[in-house]
């Protein structure tokens, strides 16, 4: 199968792997229609995530058409149209059983700390993604989602991650009715954290970027306000102007350890690698956040030490939530608010591109070229397979 092949940091490039197999009786196969390139990735890409190998195929953003089941698989056949949750997990667990499926106990043996991920390096797991034909699925009757009728293709596949982690991260930040939130970062999680804000209650949405094509993206798409921080000298100052001197009730860390904005940081974490990324953005939220406001996290950094300012969080009576998103249990709602016309995912698509291609694509991604918010692989032959597809379930 053609496949995205890592080669090392800012390398990467489509190749012929050999097709994956039901390795249990439990796993599905999945002939991969849709995936994309996410802000997550770029973190592998860049080399901030350790024990990514050489080989890998990145992607926990997919979707697909079931090829193969196991024979312990009872929920899908063969032809079923799917969604699969970044989240790799076994659904019996304590967390699991608590709806925390990005801590599930029993998918990752590389780390007792951080959940199973596809396509997200040996530290997640080591599981292959979807940036590939196929892909293997393992506890297919737990993750994998049929997809509804009247959701199309480029909705669902935005449903596997970056929809429900904006729309948990503006969750974890408790939205009372009226409140002032603001997000960091412009990307497709910050743009659906903003938007999700006001499905919260949120009385006024603030978002921080240093890309203006981005924040001009948000500024129509989640009718917010907007903060360009390279014309900010001290970023929590702005936001303290901007909010009577309080303070915002929430801020919410969409960007994690790639962040600019601070040499200091930039040197320490990104280049030194003295820290796990760059810890720009917590300051921020932070120093920014009103006493007793909330702080949530939903960028990625590295497993290492942070330097993060918490006795500040302490003496403001700061809380801070953050995890990795538990996709299945946001789905019904999500699925309701497409429906309802609340909220269109697709809207932030910018790149439809051939997987032939993914080397171009990442670079046009992490350089934000040619007006890049969010871009879909399209794997070769993704509109047969729908029609083969289309032809066993009917």
């Amino acid at each position: 199968m053609l496949a995205m092949n890592y080669r090392g940091p800012y390398r990467v490039r489509a190749d012929h792997k050999p097709d994956p197999v039901i390795e249990h009786p439990g796993d599905a196969i999945v002939r991969v229609t849709r995936s994309c390139i996410c802000g997550s990735d770029l973190h592998l890409y860049h080399g901030m995530v350790p024990d990514t190998r050489v080989g890998h195929t990145f992607g926990h953003e997919f979707i697909g058409i079931v090829e193969e089941v196991g024979a312990q698989v009872e929920t899908l056949k063969v032809g079923d149209r799917v969604l699969v949750p970044f989240n790799v997990f076994c659904g019996s667990c304590f967390f699991c059983q608590k709806e925390l499926y990005g801590n599930c106990h029993n998918t990752n043996a590389m780390s007792t700390a951080v959940g199973a991920i596809y396509g997200y390096s040996h530290t997640a797991g080591g599981y292959d993604g979807g940036q590939a034909e196929y892909v293997r699925v393992p506890m297919a009757d737990v993750g994998p989602v049929v997809i509804p009728d009247d959701i199309v293709d480029d909705d669902a596949v935005l449903l596997t991650d970056a929809l429900p982690t904006g729309y948990q991260a503006a969750e974890m930040g408790d939205i009372k009715e009226g409140d002032t939130v603001v997000v960091f970062g412009a990307g497709p999680v910050g743009i659906f954290a903003a938007k999700s804000a006001w499905l919260f209650g949120a009385g006024r949405v603030i978002v921080v970027d240093e890309v203006d094509y981005r924040l001009e993206f948000v500024k129509h798409y989640a009718q917010c306000e907007v903060v360009n921080f390279k014309d900010v000298r001290d970023m929590a100052l702005h936001i303290k102007k901007m909010t009577d001197w309080l303070g915002a009730d929430v801020c919410i860390d969409a960007v994690g350890g790639d962040a600019a904005g601070s040499v200091a940081q930039t040197v320490t974490g990104r280049l030194m690698k003295m820290q796990a990324g760059a810890a720009t953005v917590l300051h921020w939220c932070i120093n920014s956040v009103r006493k007793g406001g909330n702080v949530s996290i939903v960028g990625v950094y590295g497993p290492t030490f942070n330097a993060v300012p918490i006795g500040n969080a302490l003496n403001k009576g700061i809380t801070m939530r953050m995890n990795q998103a538990s996709v299945k249990r946001h789905l019904p709602r999500l699925i309701e608010h497409i429906r309802a016309g609340h909220i269109d995912p697709k809207q932030i698509i910018t790149h439809r591109v051939p997987l032939e291609e993914v080397a171009d694509a990442y670079h046009i991604f992490s350089s934000k070229l040619d007006n890049c918010i969010k871009t879909i692989l399209i794997p070769p032959r993704a509109h047969e397979v729908r029609k083969v597809a289309a032809s066993v379930t009917n």
